[in-house]
This record gives C-alpha cells, sequence and structure tokens, in this order.
C-alpha cells in the first residue's frame, strides 16, 4: 500500500532490466538505508531522551495528522478517487502525506492502482503470494523492472496541478513536515528539541511507516473472508486499529471505490468519520458508497458458502436414493417374523431399537408404534418432534423406504 521517496512521472525504460544485476546492484539503496537506519535512530532516542508528556501528546498528534494524510489522501481521495476534497482539504492532506515520508501522491497511488487491478499476481508491487517479508517491506528493498509490473491509468493524477506540485518539491515537502515542523515545534514551544526529533519525527516516522506496510501485508493475512475469498485480502479489527482503519481489507478490495473501510457501528474507522466530518463542513464532497443491496448479498454469498463447507463436514446419514426399498409387506415380515424394531415416519423405515432406552417419551411409547406408520403421531398427534429429532433419526436410525402401492 506504500511507496518511499520521489519518482519521475515521465519514465525511461532500463537498459539493463533489475533483476539481471547483481544484488548489490539490485539494492533499493535510499530504501534500505531509510528503512534500516531510522528504527535504530528511534531505538536509541528511546534509551537516552526522556518522554514529557506534552511530548507524547504532540507526536501522538502528529501520527494522526500524517497517518490521514496517507489514509483519507494518498488512499481513497487519490488512489480510489473515493470522494472529492475542495482545494483546502487536498492542500491539507498533500502536505500531511508528505509529512508521513512514504512516497509523493503519484508514486503511491500508482503502485496502488497496480496493486488493486493484479492482486496476488506477478504483476502486483506488494505481492501477497511472495510471503509476509516481501509484502511488508521486501518489495522495497530491490529495484524493479516496471515493464514487468502491470498498468494502470494515472492520467488524472498526471494532469492534477496539486499532485504534479507535490510531486515536484516532494523533498522540501518531506524535509518541512517530516522533520523540521514536528521537532520544532516541540523546541520552539516547551524545549524539547531532542524529544521533538527522536519522539514527535523520527519514531513517529518509523511507526507510521509499519502501521501502512501492514496494511499489505498484515491485512492479507490474518482475518476473515467476510464478501469473497477469492483474494488474500481478509477483514481484521486488529489490522484497523493498527491502521486507522484500513484493517476491513476484504470490503475494500470488493468495494475499492466506497470511502468507507467498515460499515458496520461497531467497526473501527477513524478515516471514514473525517472524511465524514470533512463532508459535514463542506471541505468533502460526493462521498461515494457501493449499494447496500450489493454488499449484503457479498456477505450472505460468503456465509452460504461457510455454511455449506461446515455442511460438508457433518454425517447426514446414508443419502435417500442409496436407501434400500421394502414393500408394505417385508416391512411387516421383518417386523413379525425377524422381530426388527422398525416403524415407518413419513415414508422412511427406522429401526428405533437403538433408541429405545433413551425414548424421552419412555420404552412403552416407542414401543407402541412399532411395525405402524407414526407419521401423524410423530408430526403432533401424539407430539411435535423438533427439528433435533429428525436429524438423529435420519442420521442413526433411518435403515430404508417403504414402497407403497
Amino acid at each position: 500500500m506504500t511507496g518511499m521517496f520521489i519518482e519521475r512521472p515521465t519514465f525511461k525504460r532500463e537498459k539493463v532490466p533489475p533483476e539481471t544485476r547483481s544484488l548489490f546492484q539490485r539494492i533499493h539503496w535510499v530504501h534500505a538505508i531509510l528503512l534500516s537506519t531510522t528504527p535504530l535512530i528511534a531505538l536509541y532516542g528511546i534509551f537516552t531522551t526522556s518522554l514529557p508528556l506534552k511530548t507524547l501528546i504532540w507526536a501522538v498528534a502528529y501520527y494522526m495528522f500524517a497517518g490521514l494524510g496517507i489514509t483519507a489522501g494518498y488512499h481513497r481521495l487519490w488512489a480510489h478517487t473515493s470522494y472529492s476534497a475542495r482545494y483546502p482539504l487536498q492542500v491539507f492532506l498533500a502536505c500531511a502525506g508528505s509529512a508521513a515520508v512514504q512516497g509523493s501522491i503519484f508514486w503511491w497511488s500508482r503502485d496502488h492502482r497496480v496493486h488493486h487491478r493484479y492482486t496476488d499476481t506477478p504483476q502486483d508491487p506488494y505481492d501477497a503470494i511472495q510471503g509476509f517479508w516481501h509484502c511488508h517491506v521486501g518489495w522495497m528493498l530491490t529495484k524493479k523492472d516496471r515493464r514487468r509490473l502491470g498498468y494502470a491509468d494515472t492520467s488524472d493524477l498526471k494532469t492534477s496541478p496539486l499532485v504534479r506540485w507535490q510531486h515536484k518539491y516532494y523533498p522540501l515537502l518531506v524535509l518541512t513536515f517530516g522533520v523540521i515542523i514536528p521537532t520544532s515545534i516541540a523546541g520552539i514551544f516547551w524545549d524539547d528539541w531532542r524529544g521533538g526529533f527522536f519522539y514527535a519525527t523520527v519514531l513517529r516516522m518509523v511507526v507510521l511507516h509499519h502501521a501502512t506496510f501492514c496494511v499489505n501485508s498484515l491485512a492479507h493475512t490474518i482475518g476473515s473472508h467476510t464478501y469473497d475469498d477469492v483474494q488474500t485480502a481478509r477483514d481484521s479489527w486488529i489490522t484497523a486499529l493498527v491502521t486507522m482503519g484500513e484493517g476491513y481489507h476484504n470490503f475494500h478490495h470488493q468495494f475499492p471505490n466506497d470511502y468507507r473501510n467498515a460499515i458496520r457501528f461497531y467497526q473501527y474507522d477513524p478515516t471514514k468519520w473525517f472524511i465524514r466530518l470533512m463532508s459535514m463542513v463542506g471541505l468533502a464532497y460526493d462521498l461515494k458508497t457501493f449499494p447496500a443491496n450489493e454488499i449484503e448479498k457479498g456477505f450472505i454469498q460468503m456465509r452460504m458458502q461457510e455454511l455449506e463447507n461446515k455442511r460438508k463436514n457433518l454425517v447426514f446419514g446414508t443419502p435417500v436414493n442409496k436407501l434400500p426399498v421394502y414393500t408394505e409387506q417385508e416391512f411387516l415380515d421383518q417386523v413379525k417374523i425377524y422381530n426388527k424394531q422398525w416403524m415407518v415416519i413419513e415414508g422412511f423405515i427406522y429401526d428405533v431399537k437403538p433408541f429405545l432406552n433413551d425414548h424421552p417419551g419412555g420404552k412403552a411409547l416407542l414401543k407402541g408404534g412399532i411395525g405402524k406408520d407414526m407419521t401423524n403421531a410423530f408430526n403432533g398427534g401424539v407430539y411435535q418432534h423438533h427439528n433435533s429429532a429428525r436429524n438423529l433419526m435420519n442420521t442413526s436410525l433411518r435403515i430404508g423406504v417403504l414402497q407403497r402401492i
């Protein structure tokens, strides 16, 4: 779901595909250095720098700011155009996304569109089939031949003045919103420059990186296939907590242009709430939702499939078409001559001998029906039996079909 740093909108074909180079040449050194050193810097800061309450609150608040830049901005606004935003909100989200240090709007959204179009295939930039490590972070550590990845239309992004501006000045925006502002606020207002740098800048960035990466990895690994099981995307409240609401990923892959990830009132999706709030104050509009009937249809179809899979593991007794058929005379002969404890209910013959001592109505009542058609008594003439009784009988006691002349 995420990408990092800048890439030109006009791409040049490489003469030598990255896959044919040596391992050293294939490594994407900018990504590799950033993703390996920032966690170490954050750990150093944690062990050497105190964390005042003000800095903690500021780091969390800035995390939410940068996180919304990715979830509400890069993802739902630009990658999927699931809603429209007024220009002030677009600027806010473009700056917030820059603070996340996950690549420009164009770079990020292009790869994400490819991911949705070619999910779980080699043409998917972060193909989950290649393993948890690959789709979490491994895909960013090596250079790829874009000719081997899928194609997605990005003409709307290339013609957007704001997207083009953010892409052009992305390094400067990262420095400003990703480093200078979070560090300076803590330093200027409560004299905690170290805390501002190590917590509000570096640690906040590292945590947000891996929270976003979890949408590629965790959201394709744990959880349930709520609406479809063809792809690896899954719904998980755990992933939702980690990713600011992006964890209902099975829903998202089925209905990618819906501005929501969570549709139940109890599901955690602060990004959805933010977008809805923006619409209430007039900064967002045209919030797209998939028809509720189709969403519920997918939900019910998956529940039916799950039930059918469970049903296949249950024993329902001998299939009707494989049961032996007895004439009425043969049935009576079995009872009178061979002392079989058989009775008839709804055209089927049941051997009730194994159940004589367990019959809730008593042995005498059951024995009174031996050799008889007890359909009426079974269906309310004596007692209206429950579905559980029918299931037990059909599984354990049903031994034949009565052929009536």
